[in-house]
């Protein structure tokens, strides 16, 4: 786009999730005619510019901690979909109590490639009983919180080869969450790190979903 002002480029924003059709990019040329040396800079600048990665992994185990009163297998179909438009598919979902030693076990057990978890209650801080299974299971946590709203309590780690997203409760809503782009980009084998989640901030004040409480409002 900085060769000449008559040739423009627009893409999707980096890491967008595409489907089969979707439209990527436009190019035009916004004047009849632009010099033929113009042209080919541009062509040379934008080479390689835009590439597709397809999901790399095949298979989820999806656990739900539950609690007295709380929402149960409630956003099961919503994270099934969220997989099955990454062309993955969702081979189980356990319901364990919310408390260590059951999601640790869980945890452990899991044989797919990608392990996802949904607490019944709000996984607060690094500690709490989610990030905490996981350890006790053998496996490490990197990252908790992200800076994206919806999605602040997400956590990420891995057990052995296999990743392990601890999803905020915003995932049971199948609205743009920060779940979203860390799921997608797991799935298709591209790293994630916690410098990455740090980034997601600037741009990552979502649209709030409908079901949410509004205490910045009087």
């Amino acid at each position: 786009n900085a060769v000449h002002p008559m040739i423009t480029l627009a893409t999707v924003p980096p890491f967008q999730q595409m489907a089969a059709g979707g439209m990527v990019a436009t190019i035009k040329i916004i004047s009849y005619a632009v010099a033929q040396s113009d042209l080919a800079a541009a062509c040379d600048a934008g080479r390689g510019a835009i590439r597709l990665v397809p999901p790399q992994i095949k298979d989820a185990t999806l656990i739900i901690t539950e609690i007295d009163g709380g929402a149960g297998d409630k956003g099961k179909k919503a994270i099934a979909d969220r997989l099955s438009a990454l062309d993955v598919d969702l081979k189980k979902v356990v319901m364990v109590p919310h408390e260590v030693t059951a999601l640790r076990d869980a945890i452990a057990a899991a044989d797919t490639a990608l392990t996802l978890i949904l607490t019944g209650s709000a996984t607060s801080d690094i500690d709490d009983v989610a990030p905490q299974a996981l350890r006790a299971a053998g496996g490490e946590v990197s990252r908790f919180g992200m800076p994206v709203d919806p999605g602040n309590l997400l956590f990420l780690g891995q057990m052995g080869d296999a990743p392990v997203i601890g999803l905020p409760g915003c995932a049971r809503s199948p609205a743009l969450n920060g779940a979203d782009w860390v799921l997608s980009r797991v799935i298709c084998g591209i790293e994630v790190s916690p410098r990455d989640i740090a980034r997601m901030g600037v741009g990552g004040l979502l649209k709030e979903i409908a079901t949410r409480p509004q205490p910045r409002r009087g």
